[in-house]
């Protein structure tokens, strides 16, 4: 279990620009790390350009964004095009980053059980330790809901 102040888990993987991104090349900013089920989905699209909306205030507050979801690159390439997001969406087909930060669990759906990624955030700080966990995501105003723990 991730617990606020404890060492974010150290995470790699590509984004649909074919980039390689990990925590340790991001040592030294304060990083959003958004886990979400599904691209084009009508939630995850809410969320999603909830944060590029807000994005620049994101940035201009020190913040790094960045999107973990089970789809591969190509899939990410068209949901980032077609949204026009400009932060990176990483590719964790293996799920290796999606359950290293606790995101895979079971879900229910019209009274169905299954196992899915579950809709949560973490804001990592500078140093590698875990600042913030949201676990209940507003996704019409997740920018909000993570800079209410700031005082910004």
């Amino acid at each position: 279990m991730l617990k606020i102040g404890g060492k974010a888990p150290a995470f790699k993987g590509i984004n649909q620009h074919g980039e390689t991104i990990s925590l340790s090349k991001l040592k030294g900013k304060k990083v959003i790390l958004y886990f979400y089920p599904k691209d084009a989905t009508p939630t995850c699209t809410v969320e999603s350009c909830n944060l590029r909306d807000g994005y620049e205030d994101l940035v201009e507050y020190g913040f790094e964004v960045i999107g973990v979801s089970a789809d591969d690159v190509k899939s990410h390439v068209k949901f980032a095009e077609k949204n026009k997001l400009p932060f990176s969406l990483l590719a964790d087909t293996n799920h290796d980053i999606i359950k290293a930060y606790d995101a895979w669990g079971e879900k229910s759906m019209y009274g169905k059980k299954y196992m899915g990624i579950l809709r949560k955030t973490y804001v990592i700080d500078e140093k590698g330790k875990l600042e913030v966990i949201i676990e209940k995501v507003d996704s019409k105003n997740h920018v909000q809901q993570i800079l209410d723990h700031y005082e910004y």
